[in-house]
């Protein structure tokens, strides 16, 4: 239910700027999901902001805004207004914020997607009433966020954290980073359509439903398709779930040994078959942290918020930055539990 706070908090937009497509979202101060338009993504760098402003301009056609936040899928710099690097958009080095805020005249701020997605469900969603928390996006690789002490962690330089790229197996499989052996490479819907074809190429007896797949399409294997033959009892797809799950477990306690978090969140695109893993992930997790028997372990819970998370936590932290006195993320002088709205109502809810 929105409090009056909620409906009193000014309305923002929330951007998810994905490789494939832009997506812009009016949101509330409860966090509801008001207005939403698509846009495909432009590939260079003028295009992009030129869909940017359209995106943002046809939602003030039927809104008041007063601010705009952005989730990106790259390195974000310190002040969250640069984007130094990102894979699949244009942008290197682009002061994006100050360049959207001139054309559009409204504050502007920016945001990892990881970040916002955790900002979001910990005001709105999973990780409401989390002290220490830990968001593993799980999709084409790993993207991940840190909440410590009720604040997001972003590191010194604004990049932190990269848990994907955490090498897990020595000189393994070869990673798009540079590096070999990364977490993403093993647990990922990359890595799931990676081990279903290694695992046919070994014995492609075994499978009823992708070694036909595959014979007549190499390319269809992708991470989906492999958790739905897995649904459909395929057993090389069962035994490679089985193997993610491992991976997953194993991450999740080697984090949990260095980050101690009192909650993790699961999000991401392969979130939506966690029913097939993450209850095997719980055990491999609990068996593999260090002291398991001496301590808590963390929940693990998977994505209230879906895929709105980060156009919800991004139109959030850009809320925030207009009304300092709030936690925005960065703990201000007595702002680190005055959490308004119904994010806090939702957060007494349940804990």
């Amino acid at each position: 239910m929105t409090t009056r706070v909620g409906r009193e908090a000014p309305l923002t937009v929330g951007i998810d700027v994905g490789g494939t497509n832009i997506r812009a979202s009016v949101v509330d101060g409860s966090g509801e999901v008001l207005d939403t338009v698509q846009a495909p993504t432009p590939q260079s760098e003028q295009a992009l902001e030129d869909g940017l402003e359209r995106a943002v301009r046809e939602l003030r056609t039927r809104h008041r805004i007063d601010a705009v936040g952005l989730a990106v899928a790259g390195f974000v710099d310190e002040t969250r207004t640069k984007v130094r690097f990102a894979p699949h958009l244009p942008w290197e080095d682009a002061p994006v914020a100050h360049r959207l805020g001139e054309r559009l005249g409204l504050p502007v701020i920016l945001e990892h997607d990881a970040n916002a997605a955790m900002w979001a469900e910990y005001r709105f969603g999973a990780a409401a009433g989390a002290h220490n928390g830990v968001l593993v996006a799980i999709g084409t690789g790993i993207g991940a966020a840190l909440l410590v002490g009720g604040e997001l962690y972003r590191g010194s330089y604004g990049v932190a954290p990269e848990l994907g790229h955490l090498q897990v197996v020595p000189n393994g499989r070869a990673c798009p980073c540079g590096k070999r052996g990364c977490w993403e490479r093993y647990c990922s819907g990359t890595a799931l359509a990676d081990s279903a074809v290694e695992a046919l190429a070994i014995d492609p007896m075994r499978s009823t439903i992708l070694a036909r797949e595959a014979f007549r399409d190499p390319g269809s294997l992708t991470g989906r398709r492999v958790a739905g033959a897995a649904q459909d009892g395929d057993p090389v797809a069962l035994r490679v779930l089985a193997d993610f799950a491992r991976w997953l477990g194993l991450g999740l306690a080697f984090v949990s040994d260095i980050f101690d978090p009192d909650l993790i969140v699961i999000a991401g695109g392969v979130s939506s078959s966690a029913a097939l893993f993450l209850d095997e992930a719980r055990e491999h997790y609990a068996a593999s942290i260090t002291g398991a028997r001496h301590r808590p372990l963390a929940r693990i819970r998977t994505t209230q918020l879906g895929e709105a998370a980060g156009m919800v936590g991004a139109a959030e932290l850009a809320r925030a930055a207009l009304a300092p006195e709030r936690s925005d993320g960065r703990r201000g002088k007595g702002t680190a539990s005055r959490r308004t709205g119904s994010g806090s109502a939702r957060a007494s809810a349940r804990r």
